[in-house]
């Protein structure tokens, strides 16, 4: 079972987090479809929730904040000084719109737009060091972004991150993103009818069992269940409309 405890390096997209209308109802649905339990909650931290799968850091989840801003998952990712990150988004043309922040003695952290106005986080490590559990059922997979201009979007996140991107053979204008020898996510052209900005896939044991439980609770399919070269495949989006992608390996 792929596990970590220290901090992840920079670039890598390291923690997910929900703000849900309904915290109740959804830990019900993503119980039920990922196997969560929680803990935390503290009015402290606004209510936040570390979602568990086996007992391990998988995702957080709390009350919605701005009910204007739709509910989302949102990526965050990996960084030794949010600050100069945080200040690297400006200067690149994009919009810093939670200035970095400490949370407690977990860590610090910011949010941003990207110049397209897509969402995502950035987290610089305390006691908190992102997910625990990855590429496991209930944990996350992959991260990755559909834009309106490919092009400019790896410029971007190219001078913030230092991300060299590479072609998925087949795949158009899709491209992996890393800062090593291994992808760390992808980023691609958006499609209409298909989620838009930054979406995190989560690994399941059973594709067809997860997007059934997705539409029971009261969840929608955006593309069906497929097999693809890497496994069976669905996006959905949840009972508030948040989009998110499952992905069961395939056997043999």
């Amino acid at each position: 079972m792929p596990t970590r405890d220290t901090a992840w390096p920079n670039g890598t997209p390291c923690w997910i987090d929900y703000g849900v209308p309904d915290v109740e109802a959804a830990k019900s649905l993503y119980a039920t479809v990922l196997g969560w339990t929680y803990e935390g909650g503290d009015p402290e931290y606004g209510g936040y929730l570390t979602c568990l799968r086996n007992g391990l850091q998988a995702a957080g989840m709390a009350p919605q904040q701005d009910p204007a801003d739709p509910p989302r998952w949102t990526t965050y990712f990996a960084t030794d000084d949010a600050d100069a990150t945080a200040a690297r988004v400006t200067e690149a043309g994009g919009r810093v719109v939670m200035e970095p922040m400490d949370v407690g003695p977990l860590g610090r952290m910011a949010v941003a737009h990207d110049p397209q106005g897509n969402v995502f986080g950035l987290w610089q490590a305390g006691q908190h060091t992102g997910v625990d559990i990855y590429n496991e059922p209930g944990a996350v997979v992959w991260n990755e972004a559909a834009v309106d201009d490919p092009a400019a979007a790896r410029e971007f996140y190219g001078a913030v991150f230092g991300f060299r991107f590479d072609a998925v053979e087949g795949a158009g204008d899709y491209t992996t993103f890393t800062t090593s020898d291994r992808p760390l996510g992808g980023l691609g052209e958006h499609q209409a009818g298909s989620p838009k900005g930054w979406t995190v896939c989560f690994s399941v044991g059973s594709t067809d069992a997860a997007v059934d439980a997705v539409t029971q609770g009261g969840g929608a399919v955006t593309t069906a269940a497929q097999d693809t070269p890497f496994g069976r495949f669905a996006v959905v989006s949840d009972a508030w409309s948040a989009p998110f992608s499952v992905m069961q390996e395939l056997s043999g």
